[in-house]
């Protein structure tokens, strides 16, 4: 099932425990809007090169609408479509005040210069620049992206508009982008762990961890975690997977990765099979790479008690009624991996006042972030006795479905 169908999905079956009327649950799923615009660039060597870039605008009832900008050869409507559904619930369930947006731009980066990136940003930006802004559309980066993106799209946006540094956030700190940002969805992770295990009357220190991906999301968390006394016994990337049962010393790990290193040729684990990671023993289980990771065919083989999804959709849905009966708790990627989103809205938020913040105050704001999300989650999984993915999701559908009748929908 790709990620559409499963986020139509949950959303139907958080809609029904809810009880909404039918026009409302198509009105909700129905985006408020989809651009799709023509880029043409000259490249370096003078020829002509054309591109589409997309952006879905899925729902303003809460605020803004908010998600990221994305430069893949495969950037696909429908995937687009679910991921700005999937923002909707995700900044609901965080209590932030936004709604749901993504975009993009089909084209291979590594196969464009820096000057042509930079055109290509620069003549997107113009074809969109008067549906997007500080208080209609917040782009931020994505796959393929990063914070010299947002440089460029705040600087065409401000060429029309004037100086309006909360119009995208992940921004370089130079130009108003908030300390904290870059370790922030895993820094969120590692709280949204905190928060399981000690509703289950565990703590990090006390628990062994093993996290697939060790990208921006996974080696954050890893170093969060091994902070807080986690000992991380298994760790996999691209290149493969190590493992060490006495835990592996991750800042030893992180500096030989910095340094060229690969996990093969790290002195401080043994190699093992990419396909066992995910079935390794271990306590918690932390997914932060693609989606679709864990599926029928592993599902009842993992062995961890708890699964925090660090990426977006890693277990899909017949893994996860696989590891329900196994009585595995999966805490779902729609809060897990908010914390990005959360200290996005801090930079918008710091953006509007003028006034920035320090990196403790991001990290404390944060914490009470997650920490209250969590309970809300749990306290919609009470009300109408469901899972925590399906909490979440009546959490964040219900929360969308209010502001929308407040606003007056039929009006």
């Amino acid at each position: 099932m790709n990620a559409l169908a499963a986020t139509s999905r949950n959303f139907r079956q958080a809609a029904r425990l809810l009880g909404l009327d039918s026009k409302l649950q198509k009105s909700l799923l129905i985006p408020l809007r989809e651009i799709k615009v023509e880029c043409t660039i000259p490249k370096d060597d003078g020829s002509l090169a054309t591109f589409v870039g997309f952006r879905v605008q899925h729902d303003n009832s809460r605020g803004p609408m908010k998600g990221g900008i994305r430069y893949h050869p495969e950037v696909d409507p429908d995937e687009v479509n679910a991921l700005a559904q999937l923002m909707t619930w995700k900044t609901a369930v965080a209590a932030v005040p936004y709604g749901g947006a993504k975009g993009g731009i089909g084209c291979t980066p590594g196969e464009l210069s820096r000057s042509e990136l930079e055109r290509l940003t620069r003549v997107f930006t113009q074809k969109i620049h008067d549906l997007i802004g500080t208080n209609t559309d917040v782009p931020a980066p994505d796959m393929g992206t990063n914070a010299q993106t947002m440089a460029w799209i705040l600087d065409e946006y401000s060429k029309f508009h004037g100086h309006s540094p909360a119009v995208v956030t992940g921004k370089p700190i130079d130009l108003g982008g908030s300390l904290g940002r870059d370790a922030a969805t895993g820094r969120g992770v590692m709280y949204a762990t905190e928060a399981l295990l000690t509703e289950h009357a565990e703590s990090i220190s006390g628990s062994t961890f093993v996290i697939q991906g060790l990208g921006n999301v996974g080696s954050w968390a890893a170093k969060l975690i091994h902070q807080k006394g986690g000992k991380i016994v298994a760790v996999g990337d691209v290149t493969g997977a190590i493992r060490n049962k006495s835990g592996i010393d991750i800042p030893a790990l992180m500096k030989h990765r910095s340094e060229g290193g690969s996990l093969k040729d790290f002195y401080g684990a043994e190699v093992m099979e990419a396909a066992e990671l995910l079935v390794h023993e271990c306590d918690v289980l932390v997914p932060c790479a693609l989606g679709g990771v864990l599926n029928r065919e592993n599902a009842a083989e993992v062995k961890a008690r708890f699964i925090i999804e660090g990426a977006n959709h890693p277990t899909d849905t017949e893994a996860d009624e696989i590891l329900a009966k196994k009585g595995v708790i999966v805490l779902p990627d729609i809060y897990a991996n908010s914390g990005g989103v959360v200290v996005s809205y801090f930079e918008w938020v710091q953006n509007i006042q003028g006034f920035m913040w320090d990196e403790e105050k991001v990290n404390r704001e944060l914490q009470k972030y997650m920490k209250n999300a969590f309970q809300n989650i749990k306290d919609m999984c009470k009300s109408q006795n469901c899972n925590l993915r399906m909490g979440a999701f009546t959490l964040g559908v219900n929360r969308v479905a209010k502001a929308t009748l407040l606003r007056g929908w039929e009006a």
